[in-house]
């Protein structure tokens, strides 16, 4: 079973390691003609997490087929690899995590968050059952392996501001990718990790076979209020915003649809929604995957439009200890939009 795990491992890293070669290349051709008969590929920082649940869920429930639009769903187990398909022109649009605009802003590349799904990061750091001893807090983070969906992705970001604003600096301590479900699992089982952040069904999953505990739960604004002191936008559908602003028709047209499908999670159960989504989600079987659901559900926003003091929150939390950032000049305006959701 290890060995299996290893060699699910070693593939999963050659996949990555592709897709960065892939990112290199210059904007694919097709990009753009594909746009103009309603067709797009979407990138999702993995489709089958709780926090990014409207991408398919606005697929399952026929909204951008009503809206005109033939959406491809593509996944990645990390909102990092989704950026550079972005980047590379693979793509139009990513859901992931709001804070790789300020990144990447930081880097000359403009992106903007067009649909703000979340206000919160729906992160929960774990800790492993054999170190809940040695970790009580962000504190003892100090010399420990800590497990990050990839290096560079948001679980990274929100891991190193919370060792930061404990007083534990980041080379004082190691984070490794471990991606999420299956391969975070087998790093707690075999303690190859000490504590990791992760998002629901993983979350679930971990507690139900008892391999960890929470250590800090950022899934409810009173969590992010606590954790990072204030809302911090995170799932979002973001886009070059060249892209954006020479297709404000099919942008729309995507707003449109994802405000729909949040205004239908807010006033479904978690076992409605769950029922829509693909039996392969529930990996942990149908009743810990609604409770997954229920979980999470307050990280959602109800209409798509950005939290008012969101992105001063996320600028806060990554000139913490991000040197790209520390003492860059972002504008903060130009990574996210609301004219679509207020459409």
């Amino acid at each position: 079973m290890r060995t299996q795990l290893k060699l699910s491992a070693a593939v999963a890293a050659a996949a990555l390691a592709l897709t960065g070669l892939t990112a290199c290349g210059g904007s694919s051709p097709d990009a753009s003609a594909d746009a103009k008969d309603g067709k797009l590929k979407i990138m999702v920082g993995g489709l089958d997490k709780v926090i990014y649940l409207p991408a398919r869920l606005t697929q399952q429930l026929g909204y951008f087929k009503a809206e005109g639009l033939d959406v491809t769903l593509l996944t990645e187990p990390a909102g990092v690899q989704a950026t550079t398909s972005l980047l590379s022109g693979d793509v139009q649009g990513v859901v992931g995590f709001y804070d790789h605009t300020l990144d990447l802003q930081a880097k000359n590349k403009q992106v903007e968050s067009v649909v703000q799904l979340a206000q919160t990061p729906g992160e929960v750091e774990l800790v492993a059952d054999k170190a809940a001893g040695d970790i009580t807090s962000p504190k003892d983070f100090k010399g420990k392996t800590l497990g990050v969906t990839g290096l560079g992705s948001s679980t990274d970001f929100l891991t190193k501001y919370l060792a930061v604003k404990n007083g534990v600096r980041t080379e004082d301590f190691h984070t490794v990718g471990v991606g999420a479900g299956q391969t975070f699992l087998a790093a707690f089982q075999q303690g190859s990790i000490q504590g990791g952040m992760t998002t629901d069904p993983t979350v679930a999953q971990v507690l139900d076979k008892n391999l960890g505990k929470v250590l800090i739960d950022m899934r409810t604004p009173e969590g992010s209020q606590q954790a990072l002191g204030g809302l911090y936008p995170s799932s979002s559908l973001y886009m070059s915003t060249d892209w954006v602003n020479s297709h404000k028709d099919t942008v729309q047209k995507l707003a449109n649809a994802f405000v729909r499908t949040l205004r239908w999670m807010s006033v479904h159960t978690p076992e409605e929604i769950a029922a829509k989504m693909p039996a392969d989600y529930a990996q942990g079987g149908k009743e810990l995957y609604a409770k997954a659901i229920k979980n999470t559900l307050p990280m959602f926003t109800k209409d798509g439009v950005m939290p008012a003091d969101g992105p001063a929150t996320v600028e806060r939390v990554l000139k913490s200890f991000n040197p790209n950032l520390k003492n860059a000049s972002i504008d903060l305006k130009k990574t996210y939009t609301t004219e679509f959701v207020k459409k």
